[in-house]
């Protein structure tokens, strides 16, 4: 799964305060429209910038390529439970067969026998695998999952976001992006 992120449309990174991504899946950016206009209401630092400019009569710029917020956003402590989450905390697989196309989401313990909609009862599951295993208990069905279902952390759902990339990532994001991963010698 990857975000289509266009070049010419130079959008700027934005860090929380700290100098960390707000997001990296999808990856926090902004459009260029929006992050000049946080310059001039003086919500960011510009830390990069792109090799254009834009101008009008009075007044020229180079467009921002990494913006730093000046206030910091407390990042949520407990991620939204939503479909996208579910399937951001699977990997984007199908947690019986591994299959990353037609998900959509099975309760490990069918709601019929009592099984709730949570982060610990919910995994990602392709069409086939959930129709397969219907309203089956996953021992009934031959089917149990490739990881136990549980709550994840916001820093979890980072770790995965990072495994799905943008297809594009400009080079002055580099020293913002993975920056926490241990270098190699």
């Amino acid at each position: 799964m990857t975000i289509h992120v266009s070049p010419q449309s130079m959008p700027a990174l934005v860090l929380n305060a700290d100098y960390r991504p707000l997001s990296y899946y999808p990856l926090s950016l902004w459009s260029w429209q929006d992050a000049v206009k946080a310059v001039f209401l003086d919500r960011v630092t510009i830390v990069a910038e792109y090799d254009h400019a834009v101008s009008s009569p009075s007044f020229s710029m180079q467009l921002p390529s990494v913006v730093c917020l000046k206030s910091y956003v407390r990042p949520s402590r407990h991620p939204a439970f939503t479909r996208f989450n579910v399937f951001l905390r699977d990997r984007f697989e199908c947690q019986y067969c591994g299959s990353e196309e037609e998900l959509t989401f099975d309760h490990v313990i069918p709601r019929r026998c009592g099984g709730q909609t949570t982060w610990e009862n919910v995994v990602a599951a392709c069409s086939p695998c959930n129709l397969r295993k219907g309203g089956l208990m996953p021992k009934q069905a031959g089917m149990l999952p490739r990881q136990k279902p549980f709550r994840p952390s916001v820093h979890d759902l980072h770790n995965n976001g990072r495994l799905f990339p943008p297809n594009y990532l400009h080079e002055s994001w580099m020293d913002y992006l993975y920056w926490d991963v241990e270098l190699q010698p």
